[in-house]
């Protein structure tokens, strides 16, 4: 995964973890279907408006609030193949790159949603609908983790 394209969702900034995954839909062991419910308190039927691949790109602080995994892992199940925000919560932040799940810290100018994004890892750069962005590049490990799948698949391919 070197490159990502999507339909663009916008959100704002401050998205706690209880916004994308509300805590009381958590009380299951069966975790499968947690993307039914993203974000179904502050934009009912979301989750069944995002396709696989979509962006989301938010404002300062995305992920805010409890530590817990199911945040991102509910993103990412919903089909989103890329969060771009301003600023993370650390703890979202490194939960999601565990995963697999690609953050990429980025100020995007007034975003309209529904138009096209596009992500390239290794150039650092972002364009959302024409405009073009950049963004530091990751450390190799984190790179080789991104485009690994995730902390597992490195275990398990044996490479750490």
């Amino acid at each position: 995964m070197d490159q990502v394209k999507g339909k663009v969702w916008v959100f704002g900034d401050n998205v706690d973890t209880d916004q994308i995954i509300p805590a009381e839909r958590l009380v299951s062991t069966n975790l499968d279907h947690l993307n039914d419910y993203i974000f179904e308190k502050v934009r009912p039927g979301f989750a069944q408006e995002v396709g696989k691949g979509d962006i989301l790109i938010a404002g300062r602080n995305f992920g805010c609030g409890s530590s817990r995994e199911h945040a991102p892992l509910s993103l990412m199940q919903a089909g989103f193949s890329c969060i771009i925000a301003e600023s993370f919560a650390r703890i979202f932040y490194r939960n999601s790159m565990n995963i697999g799940l690609l953050l990429v810290e980025c100020a995007v100018d007034d975003p309209v949603e529904g138009c096209e994004a596009s992500v390239d890892i290794d150039e650092g750069s972002v364009v959302v609908d024409g405009r073009e962005y950049t963004f530091p590049g990751y450390p190799p490990f984190i790179t080789e983790l991104i485009k690994s799948g995730g902390l597992m698949n490195l275990v398990k391919e044996g490479r750490i």
